[in-house]
């Protein structure tokens, strides 16, 4: 994601890898080998002058705890993002007093460990500093013993201003800028993010506010221990596939007292696998690894991406013994998979493939982009995480991209996606600029990405590492206009932070899966042109970003055929029920100043209603909060149908090479989740609420799809599976006028054979033809719909075909749609009843949260039934209260 332009693109080489689930990061060792005291709960936070003074949670950050004391508002109510801006530009102090537990004292050894310091700050324990921190995504173990003392104990941690220090970083280097210098104006941002290594987004991003935060956003304890004590566990199933057998290679990160001579047991009870190994942990931090067989007899249960296959998991265990005392036992779950990324020649055209085989299936990837699903990371709850995830599943999708500006998600997210079968895309935290290389600024990353490594490589659920969003793109088609002769310097930088970093890290620490340099980027071959690609748009290659504004979204030849797409997308603005709570009466206006605020990619809104007009009548009531809500409304219906038929192309482009291009096997649109209550080009608002887009992703990524499409006047249907086994279809056609719920006609094409894993033709006739043979039927007086068949029946979802724009329809009335709720075992439901042909069927129940099983649907019957899943308790007379059904028509 990026300043949304116009072509991105992207690719990899060969590699192949296979897995295991996350683990417990901390070992469970007899009370008297291990002590962990948590210091997480109240502190207490002041500013640099002193002048403001309050309690403060940790885990946390400044802004919740001045919203959450009542010294100030709800950061995202109106212009607050700016109003605020104050707080990041002081320095601020959390400070604890606390008294050690007895027996922890005794100990050998005590680490003050902080899991997370956001980001620049001096650690002060009993008036003597320990330690200094300068990046948010680094652990931070500080060894305090000696400082330790009865009684009170008195903590401080004196963060610096973000928004200060990356400025003064910047001024340190002098030699040459490192663009962008700041962002760009209509996102009210702050400026030289990419000095300082914390969530790029939070100096503004075109969907997000700029919140520059500051806290101690994860836990904060003190272990001590006389021994050793395991700071981090991974275990990495490999797979030999000449001899068709796993191995499981464990790590155990280990922070041990002196050097110390002991025995590991690993076993996985279920597949009848135990090695005991004699080791030696040296004194201080060390990483021992161990490499368990797992018994040749033994059939492995594989992990499987959502819609492919279940998700099972085994145990692992892990125990330490010391002259035959036990002083490490843990476990952990174990998934096993393998997974290739795909680079090769295709026949029948230039360039190489780009795909993802796991456990030797090649996948067509289907999703989205995941970006913080807040600005202030303390308040995103387990239930928040959870619910998006499993939207994503519930509207069929198998992956997700975390996207470079944000953050490395917190351990449950990547738990939830284990479980539901969600792959990962994961991005290193480096978006949409150059980066300095001093010599601090790259050991802070190299400590970084060892971490992150260690910490995440045991989820299955990641199948790809990816060093950068956009840099090789920016670089390589000068989006910051760098003179031609300093070009190299640049290109220099960016190889020694990337691959002799990053990329170097990356292959010591994890053999298992792919990784990229960039996204997009054209992979193998980019790596073959010193890793910036003279063309990295090449759709013979990688991945693409693509954005334009101004083609006809439904015109599909202003899509490059790709060979994946990572990224692509349109805004629309969330519901009124999204807005009202941050909003006022005079903010309800599409031309209001809010409006234009909270709007941070340029001419956006305006982009929305060309895109609109090019197919829609604009919403014209007199009456302003109708004309507000209905524009809402119609920006949400054309970027479910801008987005619906670019990925449908490239769905039915995934078994084609046309001119040398195709073979696309991955569509992950932007974006999947909102930060704050904005338009953006997300298909879940803030707050969980599913736009027509996330409804129509329901279909759109269905295992058997059909998609229809005009090339020269003549419409084409294909059959779209993702199934492991064949199936024999046929297209079924029916055309309706617009004035009239009775069929015109209907018609069946001959059943053909589809294989699994396939995109094949299997209708193809002259529109005018089509339309002849129906009688009383023109372009503007009548749609389509069709389905897939088999001898069973119904395969898949049905979807619509407009012969002309909705808006120079002949004939399209107002539906007069009732509805009447009801409740029965099932749960609640909605009866819909039309007088005419409806499109864009849309329920709204305000502020109630939850989902229906099918919206912004078109409806072609008289009745219709949908269910409401609610969130929380609710009724059938609270339902009907707070239903509204609009259609299109309705908004003329």
């Amino acid at each position: 994601m990026t300043l949304r332009g116009n072509i991105f693109i992207s690719v990899l080489g060969v590699l192949f890898c296979l897995f295991v689930g996350v683990l417990s990061g901390f070992s469970s060792v007899p009370e008297q080998q291990r002590r962990t005291q948590s210091l997480d709960g109240k502190w207490s936070l002041s500013n640099s002058n002193g002048s403001l003074s309050l309690p403060a949670e940790v885990p946390g950050c400044v802004h919740s705890a001045l919203q959450q004391q009542g010294f100030i508002q709800d950061p995202y109510f109106r212009f607050n993002d700016v109003s605020y801006r104050w707080i990041a530009l002081d320095n601020w102090t959390y400070t604890t007093t606390f008294n050690v537990v007895a027996q922890a004292r005794t100990k050998q050894k005590v680490l003050l460990a902080f899991e997370g310091v956001d980001t620049v700050a001096s650690i002060w324990l009993n008036g003597v500093i320990v330690g200094n921190t300068d990046n948010m995504f680094r652990r931070y173990d500080f060894a305090v013993r000696h400082l330790l003392k009865d009684g009170d104990n008195v903590l401080k941690v004196s963060l610096l201003s973000p928004v200060l220090y990356a400025s003064q970083r910047r001024d340190a280097h002098s030699a040459y800028r490192v663009p962008p210098e700041c962002p760009p104006d209509v996102q009210k941002g702050e400026c030289h993010v990419n000095f300082i290594r914390k969530e790029q987004s939070s100096f503004s991003w075109d969907w997000g506010p700029s919140f520059p935060t500051m806290g101690l956003w994860k836990g904060v304890r003190l272990e001590a221990f006389d021994v050793l004590q395991l700071i981090q566990v991974s275990s990495v199933p490999l797979y030999n596939f000449s001899l068709s057998q796993w191995r499981v290679q464990v790590e155990l990160l280990v922070d041990a007292v002196q050097t110390t001579n002991g025995q590991i047991t690993v076993s996985v009870p279920e597949l009848g696998s135990e090695q005991t190994f004699r080791t030696q942990f040296l004194s201080g931090e060390t990483k021992n690894t161990f490499i368990l067989h797992i018994n040749t007899s033994s059939q492995v249960k594989l992990w499987w991406p959502n819609r492919h296959g279940d998700q099972p998991f085994y145990q692992l265990t892990v125990r330490g013994f010391q002259d035959g005392f036990l002083i490490l036992n843990t476990k952990s779950k174990v998934y096993f998979r393998t997974v290739e990324l795909v680079q090769e020649p295709v026949v029948g055209s230039p360039g190489l493939s780009f795909y993802f085989r796991i456990n030797g299936k090649p996948i067509f990837l289907k999703g989205s982009n995941w970006i913080p699903a807040h600005s202030f990371q303390d308040q995103i709850s387990p239930a928040v995480l959870r619910n998006l995830l499993q939207s994503a599943v519930d509207a069929n999708m198998n992956t997700l991209r975390v996207w470079g500006g944000g953050v490395y998600e917190q351990d449950l997210f990547y738990s939830i996606c284990d479980e539901l079968g969600i792959m990962i895309w994961q991005d290193f935290m480096f978006a949409c600029a150059m980066y300095p290389t001093e010599s601090d600024f790259i050991q802070t990353v190299r400590e970084e990405v060892v971490q992150q490594v260690r910490r995440l490589k045991s989820h299955p659920s990641i199948i790809i590492w990816s060093g950068n969003n956009e840099n090789e793109a920016a670089l390589a088609t000068d989006w910051f206009s760098i003179p031609a002769s300093q070009r190299p310097l640049y290109v220099k930088d960016y190889v020694t932070l990337y691959v002799n970093n990053i990329r170097e890290i990356v292959q010591d620490e994890d053999q298992s899966r792919p990784f990229l340099v960039s996204s997009p980027t054209n992979g193998a071959e980019s790596e073959q042109e010193g890793w910036v690609a003279a063309n990295p748009y090449d759709p013979h290659y990688g991945d693409t970003h693509f954005y334009s504004y101004i083609h006809d979204c439904w015109d599909w030849r202003a899509f490059p055929r790709t060979r994946f797409a990572s990224e692509y997308g349109f805004q629309s603005w969330p519901s009124f029920s999204t807005l009202q709570p941050v909003s006022v009466k005079e903010d309800w206006s599409y031309d209001s100043n809010f409006t234009s605020h909270r709007q941070h990619h340029a001419d956006g809104n305006q982009q929305m209603l060309l895109q609109a007009a090019s197919h829609f009548n604009l919403p014209n009531s007199t009456d302003p909060l109708k004309r507000f809500t209905d524009t809402l409304y119609i920006t949400q219906v054309m970027q479910a149908q801008c987005v619906k038929t670019q990925t449908e192309f490239y769905r039915r482009s995934q078994t084609e090479i046309i001119e040398g291009k195709g073979h696309t096997m991955g569509a992950l649109y932007w974006q999947l989740n909102d930060i704050w209550q904005a338009p953006s080009w997300s298909s879940i608002e803030f707050g969980g609420k599913w736009k027509m887009l996330h409804y129509f992703a329901q279909n759109f990524f269905a295992a058997i799809l059909p998609v229809g499409f005009e090339d020269e006047d003549t419409l084409f249907i294909y059959a779209v599976s993702d199934l492991s086994h064949d199936l024999k279809l046929r297209a079924v056609v029916t055309v309706y006028s617009w004035t009239d719920l009775d069929p015109v006609c209907s018609l069946k094409s001959d059943p053909l054979l589809v294989p699994g894993g396939s995109a094949v033709a299997i209708f193809k006739q002259p529109v005018a033809d089509l339309l002849a043979g129906c009688g009383r039927c023109t372009r503007l007086t009548c749609l389509l719909t069709f389905h897939l068949e088999d001898s069973g029946g119904q395969q898949g979802p049905t979807n619509h075909h407009f012969l002309c724009s909705p808006k120079d329809a002949q004939g399209l009335q107002r539906p007069n749609i009732t509805a009447k709720v009801q409740q029965d075992k099932t749960g609640l439901t909605v009866t819909l009843h039309s007088a005419s042909v409806a499109a864009f069927v849309w329920l709204d129940v305000g502020d109630i949260p939850g989902r229906f099983s099918s919206n912004g649907f078109l409806m072609v019957s008289r009745n219709m039934t949908v269910s409401f899943t609610a969130w929380r308790q609710t009724s059938v007379a609270e339902l009907s209260r707070s239903l509204t059904i609009t259609s299109l028509t309705d908004v003329y």
